[in-house]
């Protein structure tokens, strides 16, 4: 077991963490849109920090597959445990939400189900379908686990082709036994890889924290990691402790230092990059999209079946209505 860090960070909140509390009339409409649903999203049980700016401007990430996680990373607030049977008529629900929020760019994620066998891919697949066929000009960016190396399972979700797939790293290799002790950095850059390898024309995308005790050298061999396993864009926040019982946190970034970690980056090769205290993977996520010059929206998409379609024998495919 790797030990606590030695510093930790006990003062109160740099000035530039301030955020607005939430509230406001999108916002207030969004969480009925969920309520009524019966739809999660990250922004609420990861405790976003830029929930009150994000709704209010209309936009969020919805999250699938629950709202309980197999496993109990360091620094997640989303509550983990046994996790109930799979909901087969999500999928129509988030596409819903998506055409009901008039969204020009959907973010899907999830918990992690490693009590499934293709850990929840068929799900990721069929709400790519039916976002596909109720809003058919809306990009989708899906924030994937790594389903545990089950490699069919990534298939499963490329062969429905969102735009952009997203697969964080989180942090240094030094450090996850700490922080994802239930991950292995090289199963993430594999499937990062791979996930280029079976669509070249999927933008591809991982997300760091910092504030862990990783040093400027460790993010920057980071960097070169995801650029040699074809990642196009990376998103930089700090690290925030969620409550007493999650990872401490070491230090705060200031930010002249995420500025300066963005040029690292760029130089290395990324197409985008996010880097900023409050850059979460999925803040500002249309405007990462217009970031990535030649992307766009799929139009020939290849048939998925969706679990609810299933039931009846039939079949969705991207662009029907």
């Amino acid at each position: 077991m790797l030990k606590q860090p030695t510093s930790v960070v006990r003062e109160r909140k740099p000035p530039w963490l301030k955020v607005r509390f939430p509230g406001g009339e999108n916002y207030i409409r969004l969480k009925n849109i969920m309520r009524e649903g019966r739809l999660h999203t990250v922004c609420e049980e990861a405790h976003c920090p830029n929930i009150g700016e994000c709704w209010e401007a209309g936009t969020a990430t919805f999250m699938i597959l629950g709202d309980t996680c197999t496993r109990a990373c360091g620094f997640c607030a989303v509550k983990s445990g046994r996790p109930g049977a799979l909901d087969k008529l999500e999928p129509m629900r988030v596409a819903n939400a998506v055409r009901e929020m008039g969204l020009t760019h959907a973010v899907v994620t999830s918990v992690n189900r490693d009590d499934e066998p293709d850990g929840g891919a068929s799900i990721f697949a069929a709400t790519i379908c039916w976002i596909r066929r109720l809003s058919p000009g809306t990009s989708v960016e899906v924030l994937i686990p790594d389903f545990m190396g089950n490699w069919d399972a990534l298939a499963a979700v490329m062969r429905a082709r969102p735009e952009i797939l997203n697969h964080n790293t989180e942090t240094v290799p030094r450090l996850y036994r700490r922080v994802r002790p239930k991950a292995r950095y090289e199963r993430s850059l594999e499937l990062l890889r791979l996930a280029k390898e079976l669509d070249p024309e999927t933008v591809t995308k991982s997300g760091l924290m910092v504030g862990l005790g990783e040093t400027k050298h460790e993010l920057l061999m980071v960097f070169g990691d995801l650029v040699d396993a074809g990642v196009d864009v990376l998103t930089l926040g700090q690290y925030l402790q969620p409550s007493a019982k999650h990872l401490p946190l070491v230090r705060y970034y200031h930010p002249d230092e995420f500025a300066g970690l963005r040029e690292d980056a760029l130089a290395l090769g990324f197409r985008h990059v996010e880097a900023g205290p409050l850059v979460r993977s999925s803040y500002h996520a249309e405007r990462q999209v217009k970031g990535v010059r030649g992307l766009g929206i799929r139009t020939d998409v290849m048939p998925v079946v969706t679990p609810t379609d299933s039931l009846h024998g039939g079949q969705a495919s991207a662009g029907e209505s």
